[in-house]
This record gives C-alpha cells, sequence and structure tokens, in this order.
C-alpha cells in the first residue's frame, strides 16, 4: 500500500489565561481538523507543517514541541493509501489570517471545545498531547538546533589550509535546505565555527532572514584542540540567553556539544521518536553533514532542561 506524507501543527495562544487552539474548517468535506498537508516533492516535515499552517490558517508559525503522528487510510487515484502526518504545537508569530487554500474558517477554542469539535478520532490524540505538555509546564518551548556543516571539499583534494575548505555542490545544496527547516522554527541567533565549510552552512539562512552570522573559534575543530571547554562554553552561552539559535561545528567537537544537551534533557524525557534517545543516539552515532539535532528547551541558565528532540536529516523528504 502507498504512502501519503503529510505534516501540520496545532496553532496554540492564551486568551484571559486560558490555552485556545486553532481548528480548520474545510467545506469540501464539512469536517473540522488541523491545519496540515501533503509535502511537495523533496520537502521536509517542519518545512511543510509551517507552509500549510500559513496556506490553511494565514498564520505564520514558530514549530514548538513535537506531537503525536497520526496515520489512517486514506483513498488515492491508485486505491487506498496509508496518509502518515506529523504534527507540531507552534505559537503564532504574524500573518494576516487571510484564507487562501482548502479551509473557508478558522475557529479558536479551547481545548476541551477543540476536543468536541475535531470530526475525526485520529486527530484527538494531538490535542491530548498539547494538553498534558500545558499541564507540564513544557509546551511553551525555544528551539536550539545543533548542526554539523554541510558537505565539504575532500581533505585529500584540498592544498590550502585546512579551515578555508568550502562546501561543494551537494554541500551548497543542503545549506540552501537549511534556510526553510531553520525559518519553521524562527531561529534568529547564529553561531558558528569560523572554518569556511561551517560558516557557509548557515550563511544562507543569515542572508535570508538578516540575522548576523557570529564566528566562534572555540567551535573549529583547532579551536577546540587547543581548548575542548571553549565549545560547551559556546553552547553554554546559548542556553542562558534562551533565544532560538542555531550553533553548526565539526564531527569531532560535536559529541562534546551533544553531551552538554543530554545533560541538561528534563528527568521526564523518555526514549522515544522525539525523546532522550534521540541525543543519545546522536551522542554515539554522531550526525551527519549537513544534519540537524534541534530540542525544544524550557528555561534558561541554569534552569534550562530539553523536554523534546528531534533529528533531521538532508535526506529526510517527501
Amino acid at each position: 500500500m502507498a504512502t501519503v506524507l503529510a505534516a501540520g501543527t496545532l496553532p496554540w495562544r492564551r486568551r484571559r489565561g486560558r490555552l485556545q487552539i486553532a481548528l480548520v474548517h474545510r467545506p469540501r468535506y464539512d469536517d473540522w481538523s488541523w491545519a496540515k498537508g501533503k509535502l511537495d516533492p523533496g520537502e521536509t516535515f517542519p518545512v511543510a507543517a509551517a507552509r500549510e499552517t500559513l496556506e490553511e490558517t494565514g498564520l505564520r508559525v514558530r514549530l514548538g514541541h513535537p506531537l503525536p503522528t497520526t496515520t489512517y487510510t486514506v483513498a488515492s487515484k491508485s486505491g487506498p493509501a496509508v496518509k502518515e502526518v506529523r504534527y507540531w504545537a507552534a505559537e503564532v508569530t504574524g500573518g494576516d489570517g487571510g484564507l487562501v487554500h482548502e479551509a473557508d474558517e478558522v475557529a479558536w477554542l479551547e481545548a476541551g471545545e477543540a476536543l468536541s469539535r475535531l470530526s475525526y478520532a485520529h486527530d484527538v490524540a494531538q490535542v491530548e498531547a498539547l494538553m498534558a505538555a500545558d499541564a507540564r509546564g513544557t509546551l511553551s518551548t525555544w528551539p536550539l538546533a545543533v548542526v554539523r556543516h554541510a558537505k565539504a571539499q575532500p581533505r585529500a583534494t584540498w592544498t590550502d589550509d585546512d579551515w578555508l575548505r568550502p562546501l561543494d555542490d551537494r554541500g551548497r545544496e543542503q545549506a540552501a535546505d537549511l534556510v526553510p527547516l531553520l525559518a519553521g522554527y524562527g531561529i534568529e541567533r547564529l553561531v558558528s565555527s569560523p572554518s569556511t565549510r561551517a560558516s557557509d552552512t548557515l550563511a544562507p539562512y543569515a542572508t535570508a532572514s538578516g540575522e548576523r552570522l557570529r564566528l566562534k573559534p572555540g567551535l573549529s575543530e583547532e579551536g577546540h584542540a587547543a581548548d575542548p571547554g571553549k565549545a560547551r562554553h559556546h553552547l553554554g552561552r546559548l542556553l542562558e540567553r534562551g533565544v532560538p539559535a542555531a550553533l553548526c561545528s565539526h564531527g569531532p567537537v560535536l559529541p562534546d556539544l551533544v553531551a552538554l544537551l543530554l545533560e541538561r534533557a528534563d528527568p521526564s524525557l523518555a526514549p522515544g521518536l522525539v525523546g532522550r534517545s534521540v541525543i543519545e543516539d546522536a551522542l554515539s552515532g554522531g550526525l551527519a553533514k549537513g544534519e540537524v539535532l534541534l530540542v525544544h528547551v524550557v528555561g534558561t541558565g541554569d534552569a534550562a532542561r530539553i523536554v523534546a528532540a528531534e533529528r533531521h536529516h538532508p535526506r529526510d523528504r517527501g
């Protein structure tokens, strides 16, 4: 049976201290559900989730805590297919609310009313998970992305200083792919190794977003070899600031950084697709070139704790 890949969000807000969630109504089906849609060719799940939310609600969102994935059977031109939909909680950051896609109405409802309004049983798990996160105080998070630099020209064919070694064609594609991914999480602060292959990995996003790219020698392979504590210091500074951030470094440096993230994992962060094992696997197996380990953080400084984690590989596409 064929698989249809899709992604969506549960936009949320507070009014008079009470949690509200946005549902969309589709006149074609006369149903109430979450903003979602199929991945475009070559698109990643988070990028599709943010795009579909804008198209169906007119709202720009910052992706937050991952929510349960749902699967169900749908009809397709070639027969029955399994539809897999990945969801994120999402905070509204802008948009005019104009509806330009399948939906003709967006309703902001309190959680209990949203449960009653939903047309499909397979949409219930997402709102229950969102409510549970809110009850634990882990719904409102900020994202921190640790990125391994994209694919670079081989050392064997490069004759200049290694820190000047540039990205190859595939690496430049990976760097470009990071632009909508990081935008979906609302990344605002960019920190990188000054090595060309690392800084050029985040440069396209810096240009697109207008954010400053800060270069830190302690995140380079050479700087890490000279003073291994510097890299952890730079990551610790990001945890202190509590601003949506991305840090780009190198394979030999990343284990120290990922180990620090694991130390900050909340005790309630259980193994699973968005849990502790995501960080543990990144520590034991490393990140591929161009891959992102993205953690969702509550609090700042010494109180910062990671409550969810995701990995996004350049090949993880529709």
